[in-house]
């Protein structure tokens, strides 16, 4: 089989920022009489858009978010991802060994994507093939993001390969229709695993495992 498109995953995947977000998203919950933790608020919501996110909030604080609550919790989460992002371990290595064209599809905003991109020298490697689930009606798990990034840049699903590092992630690139690699560089991708992904834990293999399917393997 020929590969036509590798569709990379953005936060977690490509760019450390999830920690980081995370970590805002929990402070900014706490006096809200939410006290998740970076670690639960990650477990909760990583691979949904903002939008999911917020309505879920406010689905379990059964009431809405306070005023200003999006801009304050934006303003922060960029403040910090400027500073501190960094690139995923081995994925500039990784990027470099693969000779099929990538394209990044994420849940996150075009701004936010944009940011840690730049921030950590991945952007001009993607300049150009970059979407985002405000562009399509439904995010993951659903299909559609995977879908039209697959379609815009001309590649059959089939012949597509996605790399995530969510559930919802892996739903969606399934739903698609596309095999999924499923990153999990924390040791925690048996969730991954079960929602039909293969699993790797080191960027370090990406090359190899995306050579693998080429050749008819499964991812």
């Amino acid at each position: 089989m020929t590969l036509e498109l590798v569709i990379f995953d953005c936060d977690g995947v490509l760019v450390d920022s999830e920690p980081l977000a995370c970590a805002v998203l929990a402070e900014d919950l706490a006096p809200l009489g939410l006290d998740l933790g970076a670690d639960e608020v990650r477990r909760r919501f990583r691979g949904l858009r903002l939008s999911e996110v917020l309505a879920r909030i406010e689905q379990q604080l059964g009431r809405e978010l306070p005023p200003g609550f999006l801009e304050r919790l934006q303003r922060r989460t960029f403040e910090v991802l400027r500073r501190e992002v960094r690139p995923m371990p081995g994925v500039i290595e990784a990027l470099e060994a693969i000779r099929i064209p990538v394209c990044v599809a994420s849940s996150g905003e075009p701004e936010k994507m944009r940011l840690t991109l730049g921030a950590t020298g991945l952007l001009e490697r993607f300049e150009g093939r970059i979407f985002s689930a405000v562009e399509v009606a439904r995010g993951k798990p659903h299909p559609d993001l995977f879908l039209h990034a697959a379609a815009r840049l001309g590649a059959a699903p089939a012949r597509s390969i996605v790399v995530e590092d969510s559930v919802p992630g892996v739903e969606a690139g399934r739903r698609a229709g596309i095999p999924v690699l499923g990153y999990a560089p924390r040791g925690d991708g048996r969730e991954l695993e079960l929602a039909g992904a293969r699993v790797f834990e080191d960027m370090a293999l990406l090359p190899g495992l995306i050579e693998a399917t080429a050749r008819g393997g499964t991812a």
